[in-house]
């Protein structure tokens, strides 16, 4: 083992049942290093930092831990080494408080060995500021938002005094201020010498906080790189295998008519009288930090909440869009953020999730008509490149970038004019997101009015042909024309930081 390295991994292959997941990997980590991995879906990346955490007992290889090789057989037996691992899905309690939560197994204990809560409670707001997060540790896990119980998470993994910390999609769910806390928090890590595993599909954020930079596909290590010699087109070089020309691709089209209005929507505290328009054959970006109200804004234009107050106009006709069933009548469909929980039903198959939207498709001359299904629902598919065996394939078992295409195939099915994407990119991988932009182009190429919710504010710049951006339940700006050419990230984060505000409405008002 080299001198300089706290963990090595040599030669080391998992097999799943028809797969080769990982093909003899070589892997090293140096103490006071944040070591980030890349690689799309299926590379193999988290499957090698899951074999180091414990969580996969049955490999080949051998893992060297501070000068001596070691069998990993647990999450705990890996824990107690020094090898903390914080998952992409996270593990907490919701019934249970913060405090609990980060102590669970582990509670501090007083006289005749009942739990020191008064101790506890302590240690587990010294951890939460430590996170720069002001998070009671009295509150319950089940009322605090998604970036919330991953600040939670990483306390908790910092709680096990860790020499190596594994940190999968981190910063997934978390806003602007928390990445910025949660870099710090890694850089302070990193100074007192601790390794840092940082999977992330965020090139930018890659870029910004990682010393080295190891590429995986197919299952194998394709290269290690100090991250100052790459550029970003580099690293999707590496992990696509082929270079990938406009990453974010322009579509020149002329917009249409307003296809969806929106005016003074009111919703108690979260929505403050937005107005919003989206236009035929254009994608329209809505920006903001997390709390802003994005996602409230579009779940009231698809019916999915009531707003107290204000107008929704559909092709320059007020509606009512009392729920969902009649948004989908009126052609606005929603690709929602949490794609498992609210766009899929995970235990049906592809072809059974794809008809749920439009059961008329698959309708023949006498009832329900599975071969006119199977080569509707197939072409659908095709035309999103969803990438499975099989239709019969269930839906939890395909790639986050590929149920996005089913959702996506799934609102093919109906005759929408407006499609709302929210956070259609968060989780899945370079050579994915390529392909739902794509796609989003080939609906703006068709006259169809685009809406990206994103928290990635290169992706929405990228992509939009303009962009709104909210702030704690107010629209703050609307960016177009010139000032979309000449666009700046500071521009964008001071209309969402309410910082600036500028004009919010556009030529259609």
């Amino acid at each position: 083992m080299s001198d300089d390295c706290i963990v090595e991994m040599r030669d080391i292959k998992v097999q799943f049942p028809g797969v080769l997941a990982l093909k003899g990997v070589n892997f090293d980590l140096r103490p006071g290093e944040v070591h980030a991995l890349m690689g799309e879906n299926g590379a193999g990346k988290s499957t090698l930092m899951k074999v180091l955490a414990g969580v996969y007992t049955n490999y080949e290889g051998t893992i060297t831990y501070k000068g001596e090789q070691v069998v990993s057989r647990s999450i705990q037996e890996q824990r107690e080494r020094g090898v903390s691992i914080i998952f992409q899905e996270m593990e907490l309690l919701p019934n249970l408080t913060v405090a609990e939560n980060i102590f669970l197994g582990r509670q501090p204990t007083g006289w005749a060995g009942s739990i020191d809560w008064t101790a506890m409670n302590r240690q587990a707001r010294k951890l939460l500021d430590s996170v720069n997060t002001s998070i009671s540790e009295r509150e319950l896990v089940s009322s605090l938002s998604v970036g919330q119980m991953q600040m939670v998470e990483i306390a908790k993994a910092l709680s096990f005094s860790a020499d190596v910390i594994i940190m999968d999609e981190p910063t997934a769910a978390l806003t602007g201020k928390e990445v910025d806390a949660l870099f710090d928090n890694i850089r302070d890590l990193r100074a007192k010498g601790v390794a840092i595993c940082y999977i992330s599909h965020r090139l930018e954020e890659i870029k910004r906080i990682a010393d080295r930079v190891t590429v995986f596909r197919d299952g194998a290590n394709v290269g290690t790189r100090p991250t100052g010699e790459l550029s970003i087109d580099e690293m999707v070089t590496m992990m696509v295998g082929r270079e990938m020309d406009d990453y974010y691709p322009k579509v020149e089209t002329t917009a249409g008519d307003v296809l969806l209005e929106l005016r003074d929507i009111r919703r108690g505290d979260v929505l403050k009288g937005v107005s919003f328009a989206a236009r035929a054959g254009e994608i329209t970006g809505l920006y903001g930090l997390m709390g802003a109200g994005r996602t409230e804004l579009m779940r009231v234009a698809f019916g999915a909440d009531r707003c107290d107050s204000g107008e929704i106009l559909v092709a320059g006709e007020p509606v009512r869009i009392r729920n969902p069933m009649d948004a989908k009548r009126r052609g606005i469909a929603l690709l929602t953020e949490d794609r498992k929980q609210q766009g899929l039903i995970l235990d049906f198959d592809i072809n059974a999730n794809i008809t749920l939207a439009n059961f008329a498709s698959a309708m023949g001359r006498f009832g329900f008509d599975l071969r006119k299904e199977n080569e509707h629902n197939q072409e659908l598919a095709d035309s999103v490149r969803v990438k499975t065996p099989s239709l019969k394939q269930k839906a939890r078992f395909l790639s986050g970038g590929n149920q996005q295409k089913v959702v996506l195939a799934k609102w093919l099915n109906t005759d929408s004019e407006v499609f709302i994407f929210d956070e259609p990119t968060r989780g899945i991988d370079v050579g994915a997101k390529a392909e739902i932009y794509r796609i989003m182009n080939r609906l703006k190429q068709d006259g169809k009015a685009v809406v990206v919710v994103s928290s990635e504010l290169t992706e929405c710049m990228g992509i939009s042909d303009r962009i709104y951006v909210m702030h704690e339940g107010s629209m703050t700006a609307l960016i177009e024309g010139d000032e979309m050419r000449d666009l700046s990230e500071e521009v964008v984060v001071a209309y969402a930081t309410g910082a600036r505000t500028g004009k919010t409405t556009g030529e259609e008002a």
